[in-house]
Order: C-alpha cells, then sequence, then structure tokens
C-alpha cells in the first residue's frame, strides 16, 4: 500500500493527481460501446500491470500524459456528453479510483448522465470494486491469463488469476450479463475482453470454462485478434511473434464449444 497524497508512487507510478493523456469520442472500441455516435474514452496514464507486450506502453509505462484536478476530468467527461456520445469509458481506471469518484461527483451536479464504463485490466481488489456498486453501470475488464506463472512472467504480477476471476464476479453480481437497447448499444452489464495470445499463453479453454461455470453462459465476450510485439515482446520468444489465423480461429471454437455465443 501507498500513500498518494503523501507523494508515494506505487506500481503504476502515478501519485496524488490523476493525468489523462488523451480523451475522445472513440468509435474501435466493442461495437455496443462505440454504435453510431463514440465511446466517450479517457485514457488514464498509467497501469497497475507491466504487460511486456503492451501497445500503448508511452501511456501504461511511460505515463505521457496532463495531470488533471476533479473540476478538469468532470468537464471532459461533459465535453464528451456534449459530442453525442453513448458512455463515458475510463480506460485503465483501477489506480485513479479516488479521483475518478471526486470528478464524477462534479460532473452528475453539472448534468452528466451517461452510463459509465470501467475498462480495466482485470487487476482489481474486491474491495476497491464495492465501493462502485451503484456508480459503474458496464463493467469491461480483460481476463488475460489462466496461469500464474505466465501472468508473472508476462505481466509482472502476482496471482493474477485468481484476483482477476474474483474481480469478474464481483462485476457480475453488481451489473450481471449485459443488456442493450433497440439499437444495440449497451445499457448495463458485464463485458470481459479476452486478447488471444501466441502459443496459447492466455489459456483460453480455462477462461471459457470459468465463464461458463462461475459467471454466465449468456456473457458477452470479445475475443481479440489484434495481438502484435510490441514493447518488450522481442525479447521473450513465445511472445515474438503475431497470432496465426489458426490460433485464433481455434480460440473461437474453443470459446463456442465451452457454450458461449454472445461474441463481440
Amino acid at each position: 500500500m501507498v500513500d498518494r497524497l503523501s507523494g508515494e508512487i506505487g506500481q503504476c507510478q502515478i501519485d496524488g493527481q490523476a493525468r489523462v493523456y488523451s480523451y475522445m469520442s472513440h468509435c474501435g472500441e466493442e461495437r455496443p460501446l462505440s454504435g453510431a455516435h463514440g465511446s466517450g474514452t479517457i485514457f488514464f496514464s498509467g497501469c497497475n500491470l507491466h504487460c511486456q507486450y503492451c501497445q500503448n506502453s508511452d501511456i501504461s509505462q511511460d505515463n505521457y500524459g496532463m495531470r488533471v484536478s476533479a473540476d478538469v476530468l468532470a468537464s471532459m467527461m461533459l465535453d464528451l456528453q456534449s459530442q453525442g456520445c453513448h458512455n463515458i469509458n475510463l480506460v485503465s481506471p483501477t489506480h485513479i479510483l479516488p479521483h475518478f469518484l471526486d470528478a464524477l461527483l462534479v460532473a452528475v451536479e453539472e448534468g452528466l448522465c451517461l452510463p459509465i464504463v470501467y475498462n480495466t485490466g482485470g487487476y482489481d481488489k474486491v474491495s476497491s470494486l464495492e465501493l462502485l456498486e451503484g456508480i459503474v453501470d458496464i463493467y469491461l475488464p480483460d481476463m488475460k491469463y489462466a496461469d500464474e506463472d505466465i501472468a508473472q512472467r508476462y505481466s509482472g504480477v502476482k496471482n493474477y488469476p485468481s484476483v482477476n476471476r474474483a474481480a469478474v464476479r464481483e462485476m457480475h453480481r453488481q451489473v450481471g450479463d449485459l443488456e442493450v437497447d433497440e439499437h444495440g448499444i449497451a445499457r448495463h452489464g458485464l463485458m470481459v475482453g479476452h486478447l488471444v495470445l501466441p502459443n496459447e499463453l492466455a489459456g483460453t479453454r480455462a477462461f471459457a470454462e470459468f465463464i461458463v461455470d462461475k459467471i454466465s453462459v449468456n456473457t458477452f465476450i470479445n475475443l481479440m485478434d489484434q495481438y502484435r510485439p510490441d514493447y518488450n515482446a522481442c525479447n521473450f520468444p513465445q511472445l515474438n511473434r503475431r497470432v496465426t489465423r489458426q490460433e485464433y480461429m481455434l480460440a473461437v471454437e474453443t470459446v463456442k464449444e465451452a457454450g458461449l455465443h454472445r461474441l463481440g
């Protein structure tokens, strides 16, 4: 534990003030989030994971971005709402939770009424998530690994599968399965991202079985095929290539065979 208000920094390298790399109406998110007018996405600097293949390492590891007060962060949310975005999509918010809550109070008082999306790497404490019950409308966690040694080696965190699974169970307890409106736009519920890694490093079969057995067969899954060997991946032979078409299609087949049918 660190005391950020006293200037201490933790694994995420962020102190007592949140940093924002950028914010925008994003049309490249999952279809139920982007819709016709985009997802109101705020990219926070820093991350509590250190993925050796991160495609946004300048944001997550180098912490490029500007420091923002609660008032400034609130104004960003309101600006995105004024642009017609379908939601406020917080990317990598785990380590700036208090800052977000302070800003949300300001934004709501000024008229913010969009659904809040909590878009996270999935390494979240249940005690932190409990603070968000009734506040977050849509949870979008990653489920990156099914093996803790692989998680430690490639993302630098301990006990990722157990922490991740407990977090996803809590998220689902709060918001349930994904609900969409008549236009297919997400309004409430859980969406789960799973990036297919080369050499089956992500443990797709175990991931799918967990979702079916412990969460819900109706869980919306974004099975991602965009892995590329960025950042430090060249130093890890198992990571140093793209996912093949055959590997991705095997992952799709695996997920479907487990019984999952809502794939994005």
